[in-house]
């Protein structure tokens, strides 16, 4: 008889373990940004974990096993579920089936995990946190603008100084209006536009202008068949998306002159314009929110305006080495999502952002919001007969909010230490026999010790000076210890 394989100790590819220091930057962020949220006037909402896979749009799986992008199962009653792709198309469906008992508009943010069942790579999991905010029910162009007034409070709010990012703005009907007037009506090579100027910053605009032509071969040799424009209508795309530099209503101007006065353009233009007099009225700066017509990503999905917030800061990676870390979130006016299920055509218009994303910008960025995890003030136990008196002092401890643990290992005091100096408590309780007798307590500034240690060259002084070790009367426990809680934040 042999035994059974022992299972290899792995996670799924693509998910993540996440420890203290992440969850508690995460829960930070969520809660500031909420707060955010909740001043705008925005209700919370959560929607369980599984939707019926025909309520996911454009991920809409096949007839036999609706896995396509999701991760799905088949319920007992037959019907297919599958884990929320976003966040998105859990409103759509929430709003078309509580229409009628629902305040519209409706405006409520969400967050809490996607799963995406696509290929993993570095940065990319098939579990992450979004965060949303969305308005349905208003066709109005400052619905926008609130949306992104208040996307612009809420990073900052979650940590990003003022002037560190910014809102590029787009209008899908500005590009719609320029293709009009160069004839291009077929949606395929609508499309192919807007694959060829996505790829303005990688390619710039020499390698964009083939792709908007005949095709461009890259340094492999590999082709890359083009949108097919003529050489007056792939300038006219170059010159619009050129025409975002400089102040809101000057790019305006600049993106009238190109577009030419095309029926949906001029709509176009008419949208950004209440939008940019809204942002003005709620102090929104173009250093905060600009008008950019070559931000295309999502302009395949959106029906209106579109928004995405690029990090302006100098960003490292782990390997100390200048990275450009992009965008860290988007949004924009989805007006045909609810239609999905009433037949109505339902104005929407919202921005999501990856809870995950943000923290790595945050880090890269050097403003680590979880920082190091503190753990709690750990009692060391130095003999079986006194745990009584251990926990004595840890529920004093925790009475007065103060985290407290007494160690439960089996190991020496030397080991304890280490333990606790791992676990980055503040301080360690010491009750020996002569502590108990006298009814005092010993504490050690764990804090302190750490900061001391990187400036000390002389391990004879190190020892001789003992710095941050005190004994003090049980009654003063409580105080002492929350003032070296305090001067450690």
């Amino acid at each position: 008889m042999t035994d059974a394989p022992r299972p290899e100790a792995r996670a799924p590819r693509g998910f993540n373990d996440r420890r203290a220091r992440d969850l508690a930057a995460e829960r930070q962020i969520l809660t500031r940004v909420s707060a955010v949220y909740e001043r705008y006037g925005f209700e919370a909402l959560d929607t369980g974990a599984f939707e019926y896979a025909d309520a996911l749009g454009k991920f809409l799986p096949d007839a036999d096993r609706p896995n396509e992008g999701v991760f799905a199962l088949q319920d007992d009653d037959e019907q297919w579920m599958a884990l929320r792709y976003d966040l998105t198309a859990p409103l759509a469906r929430f709003v078309a089936q509580n229409w009628e008992t629902l305040p519209k508009p409706f405006r409520r943010y969400a967050f809490g995990s996607v799963w995406r069942n696509e290929k993993p790579g570095p940065g990319r999991f098939r579990e992450f946190t979004q965060c949303d905010a969305d308005t349905v029910g208003s066709a109005r162009p400052e619905a926008d603008a609130e949306i992104i007034a208040m996307t612009v409070e809420g990073l900052e709010a979650a940590g990003l100084p003022a002037g560190s990012a910014v809102i590029k703005i787009n209008n899908r009907k500005l590009l719609n209006g320029l293709l009009a007037a160069a004839g291009v009506s077929d949606e395929g090579q609508k499309l192919a536009v807007l694959r060829a100027v996505d790829k303005l910053d990688r390619l710039g605009p020499d390698g964009v202008r083939l792709l908007l032509g005949e095709g461009r071969k890259d340094e492999s040799g590999a082709f890359t068949k083009g949108a097919g424009l003529n050489a007056a209508g792939a300038e006219a795309v170059l010159a619009f998306t050129a025409a975002g530099v400089g102040g809101r209503s000057e790019t305006l101007d600049r993106i009238a002159g190109v577009i030419g006065g095309s029926a949906e353009g001029d709509e176009g233009l008419a949208e950004l314009a209440a939008i940019d007099k809204a942002l003005a009225s709620l102090g929104v700066g173009a250093d905060r929110a600009m008008f950019d017509p070559s931000i295309v990503r999502g302009l395949e999905y959106y029906t209106g305006a579109v928004f995405e917030a690029e990090l302006l800061l100098a960003t490292k990676d782990d390997k100390g080495q200048a990275v450009r870390f992009g965008s860290i979130g988007g949004g924009g006016r989805y007006d045909d999502l609810v239609a999905r299920f009433t037949g109505e055509r339902t104005p929407a218009t919202g921005f999501s952002f990856g809870v995950s994303r943000l923290a790595s910008a945050l880090r890269a960025a050097g403003r680590e919001m979880g920082g190091e995890a503190r753990g709690p003030v750990v009692v060391i136990a130095f003999s079986q007969e006194d745990m009584a008196h251990y926990f004595a002092v840890v529920g004093e401890l925790r009475a007065a909010g103060i985290p407290a643990e007494v160690y439960l290992g089996s190991s020496g005091m030397k080991a304890q230490m280490k333990y606790a100096d791992r676990r980055m408590s503040p301080a360690a309780i010491m009750l020996g026999g002569d502590e108990i007798a006298g009814g005092q307590v010993t504490i050690k500034d764990l804090d302190l010790g750490r900061a001391l240690s990187k400036g000390v060259a002389d391990n004879a002084e190190w020892r001789e000076q003992r710095p941050g070790q005190q004994t003090v009367a049980r009654g003063d426990l409580v105080a002492t210890v929350r003032k070296i809680i305090e001067a450690g934040q």
